[in-house]
Order: C-alpha cells, then structure tokens, then sequence
C-alpha cells in the first residue's frame, strides 16, 4: 500500500484517498517497531476524523509492542510536553493543523520531544508501513472492532476501532497531564507582574479553547486579574466560522473587531492545533509575527543575559539588532521546525523565533508553544507599562518589511536564478541559508521556494525606509511575473 501522506516533516494527507484508519493502524504500527518504543503518547485535535485516526493508531501502537498513553484532544504542543514531562519513548499529534476541512495528518516525535522529519526516521517509518500485508492490517483492525464504518461514516467521525477493546488490552490508558502542563505554562511568568487585562482570545473552533479554559482557572484561583473575552471558542470540527488559520488576512476581522468593541488590551488567535499565536494591538491591528520575536527576544534576554536566540532567514535585521543590543547571540537557522529545534538544541539557545509565528523555547524541550508568546508579551505589557503597538511600533518604523508575499509560478527555480542574476552584482552580500537572502546597504529580501508546491515566497525589509521597501517589493513582484 502506497501512503502518499507522508511529507517533509510530517504526516498531511486528503480523507480516504491519502489517509484513513487502514494507513494510520499501520503508521502506529510501523512508529513503534521502527523506534523500538515501550510507550507512547497520543492526541487529536478537533477535526472530525481525528477521534477515528487516533484509535486506528493506538491499535497499531499497541501491535508494534507499544503501551499507549491518550490524552483525548489536545493541541499538539500537549504531546510535546507529555513526551517530555511522561518520560516515554514517542508521541503522536492527530492534526491538520490549518490544512482544508477533507484532510487530516499526524504530528511524530520520540524521546524528549525531539522531531521526526525525513531526515531522522520518518520515511523509514513509511516504508515499513508499507510493507504490512493489507490481510493482515484488516484481521487486526476488525480484532479492536464490531466492523469497518463506511468511507462516509468515518468523514463524519465515527471510529471501527472500539475504545473498550483497546483498554480491554492493558496496553491502552486514557490519562491527563492537563494541570502539569497549564503550571508549566504559568512558570513562564511572574504572576504578581500582571496588572488588570482585557484580552480577548479566538480558539477558531480548534483545540486551543480547553486548554485556555484550564489555564484561565489557575489564574482565576490564584487572583490574577485578566479578563477573557472569548469568540469562536467552542471546539467544532465541522469549523462554522472557517478554517482557524490566522496568518491569512482574510480570517482576522472576528478577532480585530472584538478587540475593538471591548476596548481590549490585546486579541489573541490561534491554529487548529494552537501551536502557532497571532497577536493583535489594542487597537485590533495585526501584529506581524516578525515583530513578536523581537519582543520575545528581548524579554528573555532581559531575564537571562547573554544567551543564544535562535532566527530564520526570512527577515532577521531587526532581531539580531535587538539581540544584540541587548547583550545576546543571535543565531540564523534555516526555516522549519526541524531545522530551528535542531540548531536550538546544538547551541542550548533559549529562545528561537520565526516570523510565521512559531516560538520555541528551551525549557519547552525546545519546542514551539502557542501559549507561552502570548503569556510572555501579557507580561510585557504590564511591566512595560506600554500598549502592545506602543512595543512595536518603534521596531516597526526602524525595520519596516513587506511580509511574506506567495506567487505561483510554473518554474521556481528559473525565477530565483534570474532574480538572482539581476541583483547579485550590486549585492553587499548572498546568504544561502534558505533560499536566496541579498542584501544592500539599506534593503534587503528573501526569495525562497516551497518544498510542497510550485509557490515562491517573498520577503523584503529596509532600514527605516518603509518607500524604498514598497519600491523594491514592487520591483521584485515584477520581475517575478
């Protein structure tokens, strides 16, 4: 059986034709025999067919020698801590984060949280699933079954796997580590530096809103003033109000509106899966990404000076000019979450930061977390005594960027080389760390391709010049049609 649901860095596939209960026993199967593991932990998030494809996993974990630990639904950044904080061999994340409402995926990690990708294991988990006889697949799924659902019955959720026939094996247990995680999350600040907030927070129907819920009852039993102004809070995963992805402009307006009607101190929004944030000011404008790990850059460094922070390539003048001015080693990585854990871990960075809005974190088994930023730049506001725009805006002036700007082309490769070919002689510098980086002596950009489909992404930034960084997108956009 061929599973073309396996990708860079994870598992993304179309319901029934790339991914369905069939493929997951055999990815749970194939994950525990290839890593050797004794326990596991898995999750789901909301989406419908995650519930289905996470019992079909737990079977094929169970099978492959594995003692299996379910956390219900969770956001994935709560299989990165269980892996950690459990001490157990792996863990799986059932998500498709913000892909479209027919697909669904799996999120893998092993020991200590550290990521599998293709480069550290995860085709080879591939082509064991492959292999299992498709016989004996469906004698093993129909042992933890009364019976395959239909194709239909499984899009709308209903599993073939039967929960009681997995704890009937001892080698399944439904368990919680949900107060550990929400006091994980709370150590990242000083509760007695938060002064009364008005936030409002978008879950997007996703998985992000228990686990608010849980963090919002420690902080009410412990007296900290914030306020929670919640919208789309409810888990959904038939997802009434779209496809929870913040980063696109079209899926802010809820979020920016509200922030305005209560005269809030700051919106919140998150993925399916929450493991990105996205920030809005008290004025519900929208705060790049690339400007929040510059704030979270600097308030680590205020807390522990001298330490590494790790970047991507995309736009970086601003944070390595924060980093350093504030004492610390800033450090380029190249994009991806495999690739920032890797050069974290290597340098024992602290923090690292990409402008999509992925925040990592040292004593987060140098994973990405979308509750910690938020917690963090909360606290920022109340110590500062700032505005959350009042933070920015300075930063924003300085280094103003254009964003990242996606263009489909039929050949990418020909577009980087002649864009290329015309800067390159007037370059002060080529960085090829991701993409093509050229920079000048007060512009700069980065033009980079998808590894997924033929789509090129732009990004350009200035030095305090925010015409001459318009000017040059403009060029550059031109150039590439």
């Amino acid at each position: 059986m061929q599973l073309n649901c396996f990708k860079a860095y994870d598992i993304r596939g179309k319901l029934v034709e790339q991914l369905d209960e069939s493929a997951a026993y055999r990815i749970g199967r194939a994950f525990a025999e290839y890593l050797s593991a004794k326990t596991v932990v898995v999750g789901g998030d909301v989406r419908l067919t995650s519930e289905p494809l996470k019992l079909a996993l737990a079977a094929g974990l169970v099978d492959g020698g594995a003692k299996v630990f379910d956390l219900g639904m969770t956001g994935t950044e709560e299989i990165y801590f269980a892996t950690k904080h459990l001490g157990v061999d792996g863990g799986i994340e059932v998500t498709a984060s913000h892909n479209p409402i027919d697909y669904n995926g799996m999120k893998l990690v092993k020991t200590d949280s550290k990521p599998i990708s293709g480069d550290t294991g995860l085709f080879a988990i591939k082509d064991m699933a492959e292999n299992y006889a498709q016989s004996l697949v469906d004698e093993r799924l129909l042992s933890y079954s009364n019976g395959k659902v239909s194709d239909a019955d499984f899009i709308a959720g209903k599993a073939s796997v039967i929960t009681d026939k997995l704890l009937a094996t001892d080698s399944y247990q439904v368990i919680s580590v949900e107060n550990d995680y929400v006091e994980h999350m709370l150590s990242y600040i000083k509760l007695d530096n938060i002064r009364p907030l008005k936030l409002v927070v978008n879950a997007g129907n996703g998985a992000a809103g228990k686990a608010l819920d849980a963090i919002e009852k420690a902080l009410l039993t412990q007296h900290v003033p914030i306020e929670f102004i919640k919208i789309h809070h409810q888990p959904d995963g038939s997802f009434p109000n779209g496809i929870p992805n913040p980063l696109l402009p079209e899926s802010r307006a809820d979020t920016a509106d509200a922030v305005i009607a209560h005269n809030a101190d700051m919106g919140i929004a998150w993925d399916g899966d929450f493991d990105r944030c996205f920030l809005f000011d008290e004025n519900g404008d929208f705060v790049e990404g690339y400007y929040i790990v510059g704030l979270l850059a600097k308030a680590f460094l205020d807390k522990d000076p001298g330490s590494k922070i790790i970047f991507d390539p995309r736009v970086y003048w601003n944070t390595e000019d924060i980093v350093k001015s504030a004492g610390g080693v800033p450090i380029m990585s190249k994009t991806g979450h495999a690739f920032i854990k890797e050069r974290m871990r290597a340098d024992d960075a602290v923090y690292g930061g990409e402008m999509s809005a992925h925040h990592y974190f040292r004593d987060f088994a140098y994973c990405d977390s979308g509750m910690i930023p938020w917690l963090l730049v909360a606290e920022l506001i109340c110590t500062s005594k700032k505005t959350l725009s009042n933070l920015v805006k300075e930063r924003i002036v300085a280094f103003p960027s254009s964003g990242e700007i996606n263009r489909t082309l039929t050949d990418p490769d020909a577009a980087i080389k002649a864009v290329l070919a015309k800067y390159e002689a007037e370059a002060t510098l080529i960085d090829y760390t991701d993409g093509i980086g050229v920079e000048f002596e007060n512009w700069r950009f980065n033009l980079r391709k998808s590894n997924t489909e033929p789509v090129i992404r732009l990004n350009v930034e200035s030095r305090a010049d925010i015409p001459l960084m318009e000017a040059k997108t403009q060029e550059l956009l031109t150039l590439l049609q």
